[in-house]
């Protein structure tokens, strides 16, 4: 049922006048009134001629005639879709991208180019296929960082004519086709065996060669004990020696004065009362007296002689000389240890330079 007042209005002329009046009016007003966002600009045309950029908040414009072209001034993320490309050594692959842009100057990104986003999306397929078969394929697959960075520079000349800035140019994924794959993982097979076969000769190596100077070192060490036992044996030969010369010696004299107290002891059991003693009989005596005791007696302020080596003897047999003999053996020794060692160290340290230029063969 029709409200009575609505009725009256549209039944009266003037009513539908003021109708139409209350409607345009409202209308004019909305199509006046601009809001805009704080993030965005519009470009304004009135009668299609550019006027200038509404900045954020309520902006009046010229009713009908007026349009308006939202720019949002935000940092703005755009895929890239996924090219096929052939690298420089004829291998193909496949690529994609994700570009981050930014809109510098909403007027030339008006008046300069149709769709800035459509323009940019279409000169990165293109650069990024360029920078590609540009490329090795180890490149393409290593060095990201200088693929983003080649294509970025390739962006930035004409996008800076649009009114755009390319802030960041990130290249997602680089895939080799399916056969380049097998042959790279049968690659990485191979080298990884032949690195394994490196290693394992290069520890035999090492092995045979501390082996080799350990059984040297225990041979030195032996020798020198050896060279020791020799030297002392000899020695103690020569001591024995000397040692039974002054027992023989000994024996003679004490058979002399066993003699010489029988002749006293048969003189003695004689008819005469007179005796005549020689002057050697004191030296007799002493000598008789040494044996028994086996200390030395003096007699006529002369010292007897004892058992005990004297000067020259000590130098015949170089029983002074036995602790100089042994240091400079066991110096000898340590200097044939010391040479060993460092030859040992010489030998490790080529062995480690000669690794360390098979590592850098291998990276590169």
């Amino acid at each position: 049922m029709i409200h009575p007042i609505l009725l009256q209005i549209g039944t009266s002329p003037f009513g539908l006048v003021g109708l139409l009046v209350l409607v345009l009016a409202v209308v004019t007003v909305w199509q006046m009134v601009r809001i805009v966002d704080a993030y965005d600009k519009q470009a304004l045309t009135v009668f299609g001629e550019y006027r200038g950029l509404l900045e954020p908040g309520i902006s009046f414009v010229p009713p009908f005639v007026s349009r308006t072209y939202t720019f949002d001034m935000r940092t703005q993320t755009m895929d890239v879709p996924r090219q096929e490309a052939i690298t420089r050594d004829n291998s193909p692959v496949t690529a994609d991208a994700v570009v981050y842009l930014r809109v510098m100057d909403a007027k030339k990104a008006f008046l300069e180019v149709e769709d800035y986003k459509t323009a940019v999306s279409n000169l990165a397929q293109t650069t990024l296929r360029a920078v590609i078969g540009d490329m090795e394929l180890d490149d393409t697959l290593n060095k990201r960082q200088e693929i983003n960075a080649r294509i970025r520079k390739e962006l930035d000349e004409p996008t800076d004519e649009w009114g755009i800035r390319v802030e960041s140019v990130e290249v997602r994924e680089v895939n080799p086709s399916q056969d380049v794959q097998q042959a790279m993982e049968q690659q990485t097979g191979a080298e990884r065996r032949r690195r394994a076969t490196i290693l394992e000769a290069q520890g035999e190596r090492r092995s045979a060669v501390e082996k080799a100077e350990g059984d040297k070192q225990s041979n030195i060490i032996r020798a020198q004990g050896e060279k020791q036992s020799q030297i002392l044996e000899a020695q103690g030969d020569a001591i024995s020696t000397v040692l039974r010369a002054k027992s023989a010696e000994s024996m003679g004299e004490r058979a002399v004065i066993d003699k010489g107290m029988d002749t006293l002891e048969a003189m003695g059991q004689g008819a005469s009362t007179t005796f005549v003693i020689p002057q050697e009989l004191t030296s007799l005596v002493g000598r008789y007296g040494k044996h028994l005791t086996g200390s030395d007696v003096q007699t006529n302020g002369h010292q007897l002689d004892s058992l005990q080596f004297d000067a020259e003897t000590r130098e015949l047999i170089g029983l002074d000389d036995i602790k100089e003999i042994l240091g400079e053996i066991d110096r000898a020794a340590e200097m044939d240890i010391e040479e060993l060692e460092k030859q040992a160290k010489a030998v490790k340290d080529g062995a480690t330079n000669a690794d360390g230029a098979d590592d850098a063969g291998d990276g590169a």
